[in-house]
């Protein structure tokens, strides 16, 4: 196998640009996936908490949980790919359009699509898509945690958020570290659906050489490490969350 690495140095810039947009579109899902599955997963686990005194907030709880669990069940038994399509295709068009956009619409709209309209598309869907997984790592996490935890804060006089936010949480989230790493590794190789949509990412950027000149070795074989050092590094970084307090910064 005949390996010309040297097609590779007129398209640096264009590798350089696809890893930062990779990151960048990673970190996006990461971010809003774990606020979107930390809601979510609190919605999911209330089923066997004390009911809310409000009654405007007892009549919403039901209803919350019956989408919950439609939302996870739909971005969790359908492919991303399709839902990339989804949102990019069906979606986007609804939100931002020129005539009768519900977010943007006029020439605002128009330039953004044009600046960052793929790049929207792709973060929602993997947010969405994330959003989905991780409330099931809360859900799991928090379900975990003895239920003599959650009663002995109860009986302390601690409301159910109190008893989340203060007892439960804090021990659950350290059980929950390996599975939000598994996710952000599957977001990070994820990421490359996107360039269906048309986003120049590290994908894109590898199919760009290969069109120009019919060599898949050399492009693939590249973004295959780039791939494996991001991933790599997310789970370094994680090691750091795992270790025991007194290891920590060593």
């Amino acid at each position: 196998m005949d390996l010309r690495w040297e097609i590779l140095s007129g398209y640096v810039p264009l590798f350089t640009a696809g890893l930062w947009m990779t990151i960048k579109l990673t970190l996006v899902a990461i971010t809003a996936g774990l606020a979107l599955g930390l809601v979510l997963g609190l919605v999911s686990s209330s089923r066997n908490a004390p009911p809310p005194k409000s009654v405007l907030a007892l009549a919403l709880l039901k209803p919350a949980q019956w989408l919950t669990l439609a939302y996870v069940t739909f971005f969790r038994g359908t492919p991303l790919f399709v839902q990339i399509l989804l949102v990019h295709f069906a979606l986007m068009p609804t939100l931002i359009q020129p005539e009768h956009g519900l977010l943007l619409s006029g020439d605002a709209a128009i330039r953004f699509r044009q600046e960052h309209g793929a790049f929207f598309s792709g973060a929602l869907a993997l947010t969405l898509n994330a959003g989905a997984y991780i409330s099931e790592i809360f859900r799991a996490g928090i379900q975990s945690i003895h239920t003599g935890q959650t009663q002995a804060a109860y009986s302390l006089g601690l409301t159910h958020a109190q008893s989340m936010r203060f007892v439960i949480l804090p021990q659950a989230f350290r059980r929950m570290v390996p599975p939000l790493v598994n996710e952000g590794v599957t977001l990070i190789k994820d990421s490359s659906l996107v360039s269906a949509i048309g986003l120049a990412e590290l994908a894109l950027a590898a199919r760009t050489v290969a069109g120009a000149y019919s060599r898949y070795w050399e492009p693939y074989l590249a973004i295959s490490v780039m791939y494996l050092v991001l991933t790599l590094v997310l789970s370094l970084l994680a090691k750091k969350l795992e270790a025991p307090a007194h290891l920590r910064g060593r």
